[in-house]
Protein backbone atom coordinates (compact mmCIF):
# COMPACT_ATOMS: atom_id res chain seq x y z
CA UNK A 1 0.00 0.00 0.00
CA UNK A 2 1.29 3.47 -0.92
CA UNK A 3 1.07 5.67 2.28
CA UNK A 4 2.12 8.42 0.75
CA UNK A 5 -0.44 8.05 -2.20
CA UNK A 6 -3.27 8.15 0.44
CA UNK A 7 -1.74 10.76 2.45
CA UNK A 8 -2.01 13.35 0.11
CA UNK A 9 -5.44 12.15 -0.98
CA UNK A 10 -6.63 12.60 2.24
CA UNK A 11 -5.06 16.07 2.66
CA UNK A 12 -6.36 17.02 -1.29
CA UNK A 13 -10.11 15.52 -0.16
CA UNK A 14 -9.95 18.06 3.26
CA UNK A 15 -8.57 20.75 1.03
CA UNK A 16 -11.53 20.79 -1.90
CA UNK A 17 -13.90 20.42 1.14
CA UNK A 18 -12.38 23.81 3.03
CA UNK A 19 -12.32 25.19 -0.21
CA UNK A 20 -16.04 25.14 -1.02
CA UNK A 21 -17.11 26.32 2.70
CA UNK A 22 -15.12 29.38 1.93
CA UNK A 23 -16.55 29.65 -1.21
CA UNK A 24 -19.81 29.44 0.99
CA UNK A 25 -18.80 31.92 3.14
CA UNK A 26 -18.01 34.47 0.34
CA UNK A 27 -20.80 34.32 -1.30
CA UNK A 28 -23.30 34.71 2.09
CA UNK A 29 -20.83 38.25 2.56
CA UNK A 30 -22.32 39.53 -1.12
CA UNK A 31 -21.51 39.60 -4.54
CA UNK A 32 -17.73 38.79 -5.68
CA UNK A 33 -16.05 40.72 -8.65
CA UNK A 34 -13.52 39.72 -10.28
CA UNK A 35 -10.59 40.77 -8.36
CA UNK A 36 -12.41 38.68 -5.04
CA UNK A 37 -12.98 35.80 -7.37
CA UNK A 38 -9.54 35.32 -8.65
CA UNK A 39 -8.27 35.96 -5.02
CA UNK A 40 -10.49 32.75 -4.03
CA UNK A 41 -9.26 30.86 -6.78
CA UNK A 42 -5.47 31.51 -6.24
CA UNK A 43 -6.15 30.91 -2.30
CA UNK A 44 -7.91 27.46 -3.13
CA UNK A 45 -5.20 26.39 -5.96
CA UNK A 46 -2.15 27.02 -3.44
CA UNK A 47 -3.67 24.60 -1.51
CA UNK A 48 -4.70 21.82 -3.53
CA UNK A 49 -0.50 22.26 -4.64
CA UNK A 50 0.45 21.96 -1.19
CA UNK A 51 -1.92 18.88 -0.66
CA UNK A 52 -0.63 17.12 -3.55
CA UNK A 53 3.36 18.20 -2.63
CA UNK A 54 3.58 20.30 -5.63
CA UNK A 55 5.90 23.38 -5.21
CA UNK A 56 5.43 26.16 -7.63
CA UNK A 57 8.76 28.42 -8.77
CA UNK A 58 8.30 31.43 -11.34
CA UNK A 59 10.85 33.25 -13.59
CA UNK A 60 9.62 37.17 -14.43
CA UNK A 61 7.30 39.71 -13.79
CA UNK A 62 3.48 38.52 -13.54
CA UNK A 63 1.15 40.18 -15.53
CA UNK A 64 -0.85 42.41 -14.14
CA UNK A 65 -3.57 42.67 -16.89
CA UNK A 66 -4.08 42.01 -20.39
CA UNK A 67 -3.87 38.85 -22.26
CA UNK A 68 -1.50 35.62 -20.86
CA UNK A 69 -1.08 33.14 -23.01
CA UNK A 70 1.03 29.78 -22.50
CA UNK A 71 1.38 25.72 -23.22
CA UNK A 72 -0.52 23.76 -22.07
CA UNK A 73 0.81 19.97 -20.00
CA UNK A 74 -2.36 18.87 -18.26
CA UNK A 75 -4.89 19.98 -15.90
CA UNK A 76 -2.72 21.02 -13.07
CA UNK A 77 -1.16 24.14 -15.08
CA UNK A 78 -4.50 25.81 -14.04
CA UNK A 79 -3.72 25.42 -10.54
CA UNK A 80 0.17 26.36 -11.36
CA UNK A 81 -1.21 29.59 -13.06
CA UNK A 82 -3.47 30.77 -10.60
CA UNK A 83 -1.09 29.81 -7.32
CA UNK A 84 1.43 32.06 -9.74
CA UNK A 85 -0.99 34.76 -10.27
CA UNK A 86 -4.82 36.31 -10.09
CA UNK A 87 -6.16 35.47 -13.26
CA UNK A 88 -9.26 34.37 -15.20
CA UNK A 89 -9.14 31.51 -17.19
CA UNK A 90 -10.83 30.64 -21.12
CA UNK A 91 -11.28 27.18 -21.00
CA UNK A 92 -13.46 24.71 -22.92
CA UNK A 93 -17.01 24.59 -22.22
CA UNK A 94 -17.95 20.58 -21.15
CA UNK A 95 -15.57 21.95 -17.74
CA UNK A 96 -18.77 23.71 -16.83
CA UNK A 97 -20.33 20.77 -16.44
CA UNK A 98 -17.88 18.60 -14.41
CA UNK A 99 -18.44 17.77 -10.71
CA UNK A 100 -16.63 20.37 -8.46
CA UNK A 101 -14.15 21.53 -10.52
CA UNK A 102 -17.44 23.06 -12.74
CA UNK A 103 -18.31 24.83 -10.04
CA UNK A 104 -15.22 26.04 -8.97
CA UNK A 105 -15.00 27.40 -12.44
CA UNK A 106 -17.75 28.93 -12.65
CA UNK A 107 -17.53 30.33 -9.37
CA UNK A 108 -13.84 31.85 -10.58
CA UNK A 109 -15.33 33.83 -13.33
CA UNK A 110 -14.02 31.33 -16.39
CA UNK A 111 -14.95 31.83 -19.42
CA UNK A 112 -16.21 28.89 -21.63
CA UNK A 113 -15.71 28.57 -25.02
CA UNK A 114 -17.39 25.67 -27.22
CA UNK A 115 -14.87 25.82 -29.98
CA UNK A 116 -17.31 23.63 -32.41
CA UNK A 117 -19.88 26.67 -32.47
CA UNK A 118 -19.23 29.40 -33.96
CA UNK A 119 -21.82 31.68 -31.76
CA UNK A 120 -19.95 30.33 -28.84
CA UNK A 121 -16.59 31.56 -30.44
CA UNK A 122 -18.32 34.89 -30.68
CA UNK A 123 -19.91 35.55 -27.72
CA UNK A 124 -16.13 34.02 -25.66
CA UNK A 125 -14.42 36.76 -27.91
CA UNK A 126 -17.00 39.64 -26.99
CA UNK A 127 -16.44 38.68 -23.25
CA UNK A 128 -13.04 38.51 -23.33
CA UNK A 129 -13.08 41.70 -24.65
CA UNK A 130 -15.10 43.30 -21.57
CA UNK A 131 -12.72 41.62 -19.13
CA UNK A 132 -9.70 42.73 -20.98
CA UNK A 133 -10.88 46.15 -19.98
CA UNK A 134 -10.34 45.34 -16.32
CA UNK A 135 -7.49 44.83 -13.72
CA UNK A 136 -7.32 40.64 -13.86
CA UNK A 137 -5.66 39.53 -16.70
CA UNK A 138 -6.83 36.72 -18.93
CA UNK A 139 -5.31 33.57 -19.58
CA UNK A 140 -5.53 31.10 -22.32
CA UNK A 141 -4.29 28.58 -23.65
CA UNK A 142 -4.03 28.69 -27.52
CA UNK A 143 -3.10 25.66 -28.59
CA UNK A 144 -6.54 23.95 -27.66
CA UNK A 145 -5.31 21.11 -26.04
CA UNK A 146 -2.91 19.36 -23.34
CA UNK A 147 0.32 17.74 -25.36
CA UNK A 148 2.84 15.86 -23.72
CA UNK A 149 5.64 18.39 -23.66
CA UNK A 150 7.59 17.01 -26.32
CA UNK A 151 6.80 20.08 -28.48
CA UNK A 152 4.57 23.42 -28.36
CA UNK A 153 1.86 22.93 -30.72
CA UNK A 154 0.58 25.72 -32.94
CA UNK A 155 -1.10 28.54 -31.26
CA UNK A 156 -4.37 29.08 -32.62
CA UNK A 157 -4.85 32.92 -33.66
CA UNK A 158 -8.54 33.79 -33.24
CA UNK A 159 -9.27 34.38 -29.48
CA UNK A 160 -6.10 36.62 -29.54
CA UNK A 161 -8.49 38.80 -31.60
CA UNK A 162 -10.30 40.61 -28.19
CA UNK A 163 -6.51 41.41 -27.10
CA UNK A 164 -5.85 43.37 -30.45
CA UNK A 165 -9.17 44.93 -30.47
CA UNK A 166 -8.76 46.55 -26.89
CA UNK A 167 -5.04 46.98 -27.52
CA UNK A 168 -4.04 45.24 -24.32
CA UNK A 169 -0.67 43.47 -23.85
CA UNK A 170 0.20 40.36 -24.49
CA UNK A 171 2.04 38.00 -22.96
CA UNK A 172 3.54 35.02 -23.34
CA UNK A 173 4.18 32.48 -20.73
CA UNK A 174 5.64 28.94 -20.32
CA UNK A 175 4.83 26.09 -17.95
CA UNK A 176 7.06 22.78 -17.16
CA UNK A 177 6.92 20.48 -14.82
CA UNK A 178 10.17 18.67 -13.53
CA UNK A 179 10.07 15.79 -11.12
CA UNK A 180 12.37 15.01 -7.69
CA UNK A 181 13.35 11.94 -8.90
CA UNK A 182 13.83 10.41 -12.05
CA UNK A 183 10.58 10.53 -13.85
CA UNK A 184 10.15 12.30 -17.46
CA UNK A 185 8.18 14.87 -17.79
CA UNK A 186 5.97 13.09 -20.18
CA UNK A 187 4.32 11.14 -17.31
CA UNK A 188 3.38 14.22 -15.38
CA UNK A 189 1.22 15.46 -18.35
CA UNK A 190 -2.07 14.45 -18.89
CA UNK A 191 -3.10 14.29 -22.30
CA UNK A 192 -4.40 11.99 -25.57
CA UNK A 193 -6.65 9.50 -23.58
CA UNK A 194 -5.70 9.19 -20.21
CA UNK A 195 -8.36 9.25 -17.94
CA UNK A 196 -8.46 12.08 -15.69
CA UNK A 197 -9.16 10.02 -12.04
CA UNK A 198 -6.13 7.50 -13.23
CA UNK A 199 -3.73 10.28 -13.73
CA UNK A 200 -4.79 11.97 -10.70
CA UNK A 201 -4.12 8.72 -8.84
CA UNK A 202 -0.62 7.92 -10.17
CA UNK A 203 -0.19 11.79 -9.72
CA UNK A 204 -0.31 11.32 -5.75
CA UNK A 205 1.95 8.19 -5.75
CA UNK A 206 4.92 9.80 -7.44
CA UNK A 207 7.85 11.35 -5.92
CA UNK A 208 6.12 15.08 -6.20
CA UNK A 209 7.56 17.29 -8.26
CA UNK A 210 7.62 21.24 -9.54
CA UNK A 211 6.19 23.33 -11.57
CA UNK A 212 7.92 26.05 -13.54
CA UNK A 213 6.09 28.98 -15.09
CA UNK A 214 8.74 31.74 -16.59
CA UNK A 215 6.71 34.98 -18.10
CA UNK A 216 8.02 36.83 -21.11
CA UNK A 217 7.42 40.76 -21.69
CA UNK A 218 3.88 41.75 -22.63
CA UNK A 219 3.33 43.18 -25.99
CA UNK A 220 0.57 44.82 -27.73
CA UNK A 221 -0.14 43.37 -31.37
CA UNK A 222 -1.59 44.94 -34.35
CA UNK A 223 -3.27 41.70 -35.50
CA UNK A 224 -3.98 38.22 -33.97
CA UNK A 225 -1.94 36.33 -36.31
CA UNK A 226 0.83 38.10 -35.74
CA UNK A 227 0.22 38.04 -32.15
CA UNK A 228 -0.20 34.14 -32.08
CA UNK A 229 2.68 33.73 -33.85
CA UNK A 230 5.33 35.65 -31.49
CA UNK A 231 4.32 34.35 -28.67
CA UNK A 232 4.70 30.89 -29.96
CA UNK A 233 7.95 31.35 -30.61
CA UNK A 234 8.59 32.69 -27.19
CA UNK A 235 6.63 30.15 -25.79
CA UNK A 236 8.83 26.97 -27.87
CA UNK A 237 12.05 28.99 -27.06
CA UNK A 238 11.09 29.36 -23.92
CA UNK A 239 10.57 25.57 -23.42
CA UNK A 240 13.56 24.75 -25.37
CA UNK A 241 15.68 26.80 -23.38
CA UNK A 242 16.94 27.08 -19.78
CA UNK A 243 13.95 28.16 -17.37
CA UNK A 244 15.15 28.86 -14.66
CA UNK A 245 12.21 29.65 -12.55
CA UNK A 246 13.74 30.73 -8.57
CA UNK A 247 10.86 32.65 -6.86
CA UNK A 248 8.84 29.89 -5.08
CA UNK A 249 4.96 30.42 -4.61
CA UNK A 250 3.99 30.35 -1.22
Amino acid sequence: MNLRKWRRLLALGCTLTIIMLRLVWLRVRGPMDDRARALWLQWACRGVLRAMSVEVRVQGALPARGLVVSNHLSYLDIAVFSAAMTCAFVSKAEVRKWPYFGLAARASGTIFIDRSSKASAAATAAEMRERLKRAVPVLLFPEGTSSDGERVLRFHSSLFQPAVEAEAPVTAAAVRYVACDATAERELCWFGEDKFLSHLWRTLGGGGFSAEVCFGDGRVYGNRRGAALAAYEVVAGMRSGAMEAVNVVG
